[in-house]
């Protein structure tokens, strides 16, 4: 059980024409949220919008959920990560994540196997820059510095920039206990993307079980105060349809695997075949209300204050609520959370 619960916003991708949601941002900083995330897919990056709202903030917490591995190589990343940190007075997490085999592979022209294997030396790498105590090397087999061949002439290098902290706060982004097991273990915290509070313990206790104290869960929750619960149902559902058919290979989706853990499994099945079939709309429907309920904050604001009670009584630190942008809602849940 969290003994108190943090608010912050997850803003998302930044989608095609302008979608600056700086009003929003600022809104959740005077009213006393603690962070806000973007993120990334194949669209547009994660750090620019962030640095954007940095520029325009004074005390919110700056955090990717996620940062792909594969879109940068480690140095890339701690580059992008240490810049931000210092250009807006520590405030910067670093959310990482692998992302999956059509991204990495379709996208980004790498490699997928190994993804654990892959994060394990990528922030290795990382810490190194940060730390700045020695040139940065790795035997690899993944990251290798100096890179064997090529010219012949790489040699270590260390940071020409001295981070204002050589300890940057990481989060991972994790669906599989064994990836879970991988963010207690090296991480700060751990970014889930759809997860039901209820489910925490009976699922991931295991794999979180050696989380050390301040270890950090920040969930992504969809939340939508509306008196029409029906049509937030429906809404809440789109990016599951989409996750569950469209976001993973038919037989290698993450977010599928994910869905049938938490019960739904033959439903799951049924939303990934009508997505691919092109049959966007019967695969919405598909979804099943209680799986989309219970992964979100959605109906009157009342019960949205009773099913509060489900994300206290777990070990979520953080609620990032996602699709929220007017300030009153905004202050409405600022009021049921942090009173």
């Amino acid at each position: 059980m969290t003994a108190d619960l943090k608010l912050g916003v997850n803003v998302g991708y930044w989608q095609r024409d302008p979608d600056d949601q700086t009003d929003t941002v600022l809104a959740a900083e005077r009213l006393g949220y603690d962070s806000v995330f973007t993120a990334e897919a194949y669209g547009s990056d994660a750090f620019t919008p962030l640095t954007w709202y940095a520029a325009r903030t004074t005390t919110i917490k700056l955090g990717t959920a996620v940062v792909q591995l594969s879109a940068r190589t480690p140095a890339a990343t701690a580059m992008h990560a240490l810049t931000l940190d210092a250009l807006s007075g520590g405030r910067m997490i670093l959310g990482l994540g692998a992302s999956g085999p059509q991204v990495v592979e379709g996208w980004y022209g790498a490699p997928f196997p190994k993804p654990l294997a892959r994060t394990r030396e990528y922030l290795d790498i990382v810490r190194q820059v940060w730390r700045r105590e020695e040139p940065v090397t790795s035997a690899g087999p993944h990251y290798p510095l100096p890179l064997p061949g090529g010219a012949g002439l790489g040699k270590p290098l260390k940071s020409i920039v001295h981070p204002l902290r050589p300890r940057i706060p990481v989060y991972l982004g994790a669906e599989g206990p064994r990836n879970i097991a991988l963010a207690a273990e090296l991480a700060q915290g751990w970014l889930p993307l759809f997860v039901d509070p209820a489910q925490i313990e009976p699922l991931f206790g295991e794999p979180l079980a050696g989380r050390p104290d301040g270890f950090e869960i920040a969930a992504t929750v969809t939340t939508i105060v509306t008196g029409d619960l029906a049509a937030a149902l429906e809404f809440a559902k789109i990016p599951l349809a989409f996750y569950i058919g469209g976001m993973g290979a038919r037989d290698r989706n993450f977010h599928l695997d994910l869905i049938g853990r938490l019960g739904y499994a033959e439903q799951a099945a049924r939303v990934q075949e009508l997505f691919l079939a092109g049959r966007r709309d019967e695969a919405i429907k598909a979804v099943p209300d209680e799986l989309a309920d219970s992964i979100s904050l959605l109906g009157p604001i009342g019960r949205i204050k009773e099913r509060l009670e489900l994300w206290r009584d777990s070990p979520i630190t953080t609620l990032l609520i996602a699709g929220v942008r007017d300030e009153p809602t905004l202050r409405e849940i600022r009021d049921l959370v942090l009173g």
